[in-house]
């Protein structure tokens, strides 16, 4: 009986199980981001903070003003310069730099060298001032109308894409010779100068100026002459865009005198 069911019992096979273990997944896999993401944090704002040390303190004071009232009225950059894209502030003692960022500008217009000996730009004690100076056949302007040329819409809207990034007002003045207007017994040199300071704000504001940034527009006839001692000089015929300091030079108790027209100048660029 025994032998009988020790031959009919099968034999159990043998399962063996085996677990492999990943590499390094588990709880800790995603873990060293984040504290590399950490580290990379710590480590920008320590060159941020090494920069500003460095930095001379009008930078610093801008920065400053920044984080205090980002929205807020001021004079510095991060506040009334706020929500102007790469906007900076031109303080009275930053005209020659500003000056220069401009010239380096006007340069990229077509045929500028053809034009660069009739463009001044000059700081003077009511802010850089940058002049238009006709030849006689009309470089700026058409002959005797307020119709820009070619080479003045270029040159007017490549300034006004500068000018726009910058908190400061702007003042547009237009000027003639001494010749009298013909043609038109109704239409005088006043008409022609401020008509074409009117033409150079509206090609500017299309460009990049914007309308709260222009103060005045001013037309003065042949009462400013550039060269008094020759008043049919075509370099009497001319566009001034004026860029105001935010502050008056002497503190704002002591507002600019306007400088009178063929007084020796402060200061000018190279050309």
């Amino acid at each position: 009986m025994a032998e009988q069911n020790e031959g009919s019992a099968a034999p159990r096979p043998v399962i063996v199980v085996r677990k492999r273990k990943g590499g390094h997944g588990g709880h800790h896999g995603g873990a060293w981001k984040v504290a590399y993401a950490d580290f990379v944090t710590a480590m920008m704002a320590l060159f941020i903070v090494l920069w500003l040390m460095g930095a001379d303190k009008e930078v610093q004071q801008a920065v400053s003003a920044y984080f205090n009232n980002p929205a807020g009225p001021g004079k510095l950059t991060g506040t009334a310069a706020a929500g102007l894209g790469n906007a900076i502030e031109v303080p009275k003692e930053d005209m020659k730099r500003l000056a220069e960022k401009i010239q380096q500008a006007l340069m990229t217009v077509p045929n500028f060298r053809n034009l660069k000996d009739h463009v001044e730009i000059t700081i003077t004690s009511d802010g850089l001032r940058i002049e238009l100076l006709e030849t006689e056949a009309g470089m700026f302007f058409e002959s005797g109308r307020p119709v820009p040329t070619e080479s003045g819409a270029d040159l007017l809207g490549r300034l006004a894409g500068e000018l726009g990034k910058l908190p400061n007002d702007v003042l547009i003045e237009g000027h003639t010779d001494s010749k009298p207007f013909s043609g038109n017994a109704s239409y005088s040199n006043w008409e022609l100068s401020t008509d074409r300071a009117n033409s150079a704000r509206r090609l500017m504001e299309a460009n990049g100026l914007r309308p709260e940034q222009v103060a005045q527009v001013r037309g003065y006839g042949e009462r400013q002459l550039r060269h008094p001692e020759d008043p049919e000089a075509p370099s009497n015929r001319r566009i001034s865009v004026i860029v105001q300091y935010l502050t008056p030079p002497g503190g704002p108790d002591n507002q600019p005198v306007p400088e009178r027209e063929g007084a020796p100048q402060k200061a000018k660029t190279e050309k």
